[in-house]
């Protein structure tokens, strides 16, 4: 008898009255049959749920769950990302985005005013997939050294943050000097009229140029880099060492490079203008990504990244991170976060490098 009476009230609700009202009929019908399938269980309530879920925000389920669930890309993007080290306390993992990962979990602990923490579990993956497991809804945001500023980086159904590192850029690196005497030469040519595209162009024509697939760079030679030969590669390592396919030239993010000529390939070196600056092929803004429409979230990274630059917070990161001289070891022990084997590739290949079609 209860049961009969919660279906005449769910059919009221739905607008199933009497006949007259045909509007509500089918959800309605859908309605009444899920009540009869799961009667026996005692589920009215989760079948009402099923046609009408309850919604709740993003940030809602994040301090429910507990765990924030952050991608971040398999191949390490030294100084923002740095190999993972084996500890006495486990794998751990540092570099900037690990610390301002720090900081967007204790934003949310703050906001979830819980007394146990909010947990950033690191989901480890290659980098063009963060995008789509974004997408499926399998992490809540991800950092990777993400540009947001470059034409062709921003994938409709997600969006890019303000910027936690300004004005850095893509730049070139080089290990043979006649590349660097072909460039000079073209910017020789302006009589002090500087056009970096153009001698860029004609500096490069008949290279061949590496690129790692997705990144702002690869995104860079397609639109401007018509008469080189390109390469994609799966991984900046992997344009390191590669040896059929006679690089001359590797493209990525200016911070990147010059950090990894300096410390770990020193046989590279950037690319610079006459003056021996480094040589910026086009300016970049670094971001967080998460999905378009999670509203609630973006407006806690936005606040954060804006607190954090008005108190001087990021400037102190870019200049520790980027700009000093420190073991990264050591602060993968001290300060590096857990990265749990769970969400480790079963075995991690830096890939391939092919020649674009």
């Amino acid at each position: 008898m209860r049961f009969m009476q919660e279906i005449m009230r769910i059919r009221r609700m739905a607008g199933f009255n009497n006949g007259k009202n045909y509007s509500g009929w089918w959800h309605g019908s859908i309605l009444v049959a899920a009540l009869v399938l799961l009667q026996g269980c005692g589920l009215v309530y989760d079948a009402v749920t099923m046609v009408h879920p309850l919604n709740r925000d993003e940030l809602s389920t994040i301090c429910t769950r507990g765990q924030l669930r952050v991608g971040i890309s398999v191949e390490p993007f030294r100084p923002f990302v740095f190999p993972a080290v084996y500890t006495n306390e486990g794998i751990r993992v540092t570099g900037l985005d690990i610390e301002l990962i720090r900081e967007v979990a204790d934003a949310l602990t703050a906001h979830c005013g819980e007394p146990t923490p909010i947990v950033p579990t690191l989901h480890v993956t290659r980098f063009p997939d963060l995008f789509i497991k974004m997408n499926e809804g399998q992490l809540d945001l991800f950092v990777s050294s993400v540009s947001g500023t470059v034409p062709g980086t921003r994938p409709s159904g997600l969006w890019f943050s303000a910027p936690y590192l300004r004005d850095d850029g893509i730049a070139a690196i080089i290990r043979k000097p006649e590349v660097a005497e072909r460039v000079r030469t073209q910017f020789g040519k302006q009589n002090g009229n500087w056009d970096t595209l153009a001698a860029i162009q004609e500096g490069f024509a008949g290279l061949t140029v590496a690129v790692q697939k997705g990144r702002s760079s690869h995104q860079y030679a397609k639109a401007n880099l018509k008469r080189v030969r390109m390469v994609i590669c799966d991984s900046l390592p992997a344009s390191i060492e590669s040896k059929d396919l006679n690089i001359d030239v590797i493209l990525t993010n200016h911070s990147i490079l010059e950090y990894v000529t300096k410390r770990v390939w020193q046989d590279w070196r950037l690319l610079t203008r006459i003056d021996e600056t480094p040589l910026v092929l086009t300016h970049e803004d670094l971001s967080i990504v998460t999905r378009d429409g999670h509203s609630q979230l973006q407006w806690l990274l936005n606040n954060l990244l804006f607190r954090l630059e008005e108190s001087g917070r990021l400037n102190h990161m870019r200049r520790r991170w980027v700009d000093a001289e420190y073991a990264p070891t050591r602060r993968a022990t001290v300060e590096g976060l857990p990265l749990e084997v769970t969400q480790v590739p079963d075995h991690y290949d830096q890939g391939q490098c092919r020649l674009a079609e």
